[in-house]
């Protein structure tokens, strides 16, 4: 009979997983991404893996909520150090950078994103839409920011300047750079 895990290295293999599957879907997507390539990584058996996650959905479920966590919290920070509208001009420079890390999350509208998705529970979808509500808020419901224009168009405004990571390998100049340019002289626009 195996032995348990401690707890000690039940966090660790559920943050190896975590890890593991984050650089792999950045890497090769969704549908590339096995479960048993994950658990060679990070050496445990498949019968393991469901000691901590109940699929490979609830996997990815949870790597895509966190990750928009982190952003959302770096991005809310950047705000807090400079409550204008220039923190929100650091705080979009924040998100963007993370993206760019980040490939799966601006995958939205590719197949293997649809694949996930579809496989998805309920409420793992839900906790994707709430995650997801949360980030479209922060740029929205800042008491020391006010909008020059209607909520749903700011924030219309601001995926597509995100969004526009998708094209980042056909600029003629560095995509970040381009993103900073377009930020800094558009949030006059977006914010009194």
């Amino acid at each position: 009979m195996p032995r348990g895990f401690s707890e000690q290295e039940k966090t660790n293999i559920k943050n190896s997983l975590w890890e593991a599957c984050k650089q792999s879907w950045t890497r090769y997507g969704y549908k590339k991404t096995s479960v048993d390539e994950l658990c060679r990584q990070v050496g445990i058996s498949k019968g393991a893996f469901y000691l901590f996650f109940e699929s490979k959905e609830a996997l990815f479920c949870e790597v895509l909520c966190g990750v928009q966590e982190e952003i959302c919290d770096a991005a809310i920070k950047a705000m807090e150090e400079r409550r204008d509208k220039q923190g929100a001009a650091e705080a979009l420079k924040v998100i963007y950078r993370e993206y760019d890390r980040n490939n799966f999350l601006y995958g939205a509208s590719s197949g293997d994103y649809a694949i996930l998705m579809n496989k998805l529970s309920h409420e793992q979808r839900q906790k994707i839409e709430r995650i997801s509500c949360k980030s479209r808020k922060i740029f929205s419901e800042q008491p020391y920011l006010k909008l020059k224009v209607d909520e749903s168009m700011a924030v219309s405004v601001i995926y597509s300047l995100i969004m526009n990571i998708r094209n980042k390998d056909i600029f003629l100049e560095n995509h970040r750079e381009i993103f900073d340019f377009m930020v800094d002289h558009l949030i006059d626009s977006l914010y009194e």
